[in-house]
């Protein structure tokens, strides 16, 4: 429903979701006003795109809601609302065309998000949305009004609603650090801790192994969790000094980080050669080696060298190299032991935030009515791939039609 004219809605944060509330509601004929705390919009999306922009995923929308874990039922009215298609439709609005990768990724031809983020401002302003940079959003006055800390002192602001699309916890240096969890708090509205989420994990490396290995990919491998149902996940992850990061590991990273959490620890078994069935290991390794090293045989019976082999000898104690059984389990279940997750600021996104059971289908907090919610600051979390950008600008595009919504609804004239 579109409000009647004159309503002013403030949308708090620029990132994804809040340009897309701000072009949502625009277009539903609000007067929108966009707060940001830095000189310029946008900027974790600009570092994010710098490798090339995933947008999006083409896989079957079922499939691709079940990425969302355990908020499926929570995200999917958001997501089916601006699915992958429509994403994509509005992507070539813009002027920037798409394409699909061979993992079934979409991104930009140019493969940058500059572009798309300056046809997208240019359109906001085109649409009327006034920017407001340098506005560090504090909560409300003692009148109710918005308060923001600006280069020239405290200002109160009114507005007929509110969108908060202030970004999770990580990569505080863009933006999102995290601070509006105090100030939501404090009016009584709960939020689940923030986590890291899409991050690396830490593991006890040896200084030897750290010396050689530390920022070397481990490609081609299979990767399960100890105890955890379910086929192992090809691909790769990255050697840090101080553990694990990477692809495969992000897509585990909510299951590692609970199992931490839980117990303390969390196994990872690698297989190192998911292309060798365990019985074709097993033989090759009990071939006598003779007057050759580990290594040599190795190399020569498996093609098992380099990082993967110092993997091996990290990981396994001296003597499964002496029996064939617990030297092929090591092979194909290598155990790395991770002991924490790395900080929360070094992850690509958080895990965490306002609780959708204080909530409504519109994204509007029960307890603070005309008060929007939308982006990474919700509960919510996904793997890369283009499932947080979806994301991000379908709870954007939600909550505004819900803001819209609650307008047109609200008996009266405007509350200005």
């Amino acid at each position: 429903m579109t409000p009647p004219g004159g309503y002013t809605v403030a949308v708090i944060g620029g990132g994804p979701a809040g340009l897309a509330a701000a072009e949502v509601l625009a277009g539903g004929g609000a007067l929108v006003h966009l707060y940001d705390a830095k000189p310029t919009v946008a900027r974790k999306f600009l570092m994010a795109g710098r490798g090339g922009l995933n947008i999006t995923h083409s896989e079957p929308f079922d499939q691709f809601a079940g990425r969302y874990g355990a908020r499926r039922a929570q995200m999917q009215p958001a997501l089916a609302q601006f699915d992958p298609g429509a994403l994509r439709e509005w992507v070539h609005g813009l002027g920037i065309e798409t394409f699909v990768g061979s993992s079934g990724r979409v991104f930009p031809r140019e493969m940058k998000a500059a572009p798309l983020l300056r046809a997208w401002v240019h359109r906001l302003r085109a649409a009327g949305v006034r920017f407001h940079m340098r506005h560090r959003w504090l909560g409300w006055g003692d009148a109710g009004q918005l308060a923001f800390e600006t280069p020239e002192g405290l200002q109160h602001v009114g507005a007929d609603a509110a969108i908060l699309a202030l970004g999770g916890g990580s990569w505080a240096s863009l933006g999102s650090d995290g601070a509006w969890v105090p100030v939501l708090e404090g009016r009584g509205i709960p939020v689940a801790p923030l986590l890291p989420s899409n991050g690396g994990f830490e593991a006890r490396w040896s200084e030897r192994f750290i010396a050689q290995w530390a920022g070397h990919p481990l490609k081609t491998a299979a990767f399960r969790i100890e105890g955890a149902a379910g086929t192992a996940l090809r691909g790769e992850c990255m050697i840090t000094r101080h553990g694990v990061e990477g692809g495969a590991i992000y897509t585990l990273s909510a299951a590692l980080r609970e199992r931490i959490l839980d117990s303390g620890r969390a196994v990872l078994l690698v297989d190192l050669l998911p292309d060798h069935e365990a019985a074709r290991v097993l033989e090759e390794v009990s071939r006598p080696r003779g007057a050759k090293s580990w290594s040599t045989h190795l190399r020569s019976r498996l093609g098992l060298t380099g990082l993967r082999a110092a993997l091996l000898r990290e990981c396994l104690p001296r003597e499964a190299f002496e029996d064939p059984d617990a030297l092929t389990r090591g092979i194909k279940a290598l155990p790395i032991v991770l002991q924490a997750c790395r900080p929360l600021d070094e992850a690509i996104s958080t895990a965490g935030g306002v609780r959708f059971d204080a909530l409504t289908d519109g994204l509007m907090l029960r307890d603070l009515p005309g008060v929007f919610c939308a982006g990474e600051m919700l509960d919510w979390e996904a793997p890369t791939g283009g499932y947080l950008l979806q994301g991000s600008i379908a709870t954007g595009r939600r909550a505004a039609l819900g803001a819209l919504d609650w307008l047109s609804a609200r008996p009266g004239d405007n509350a200005g």
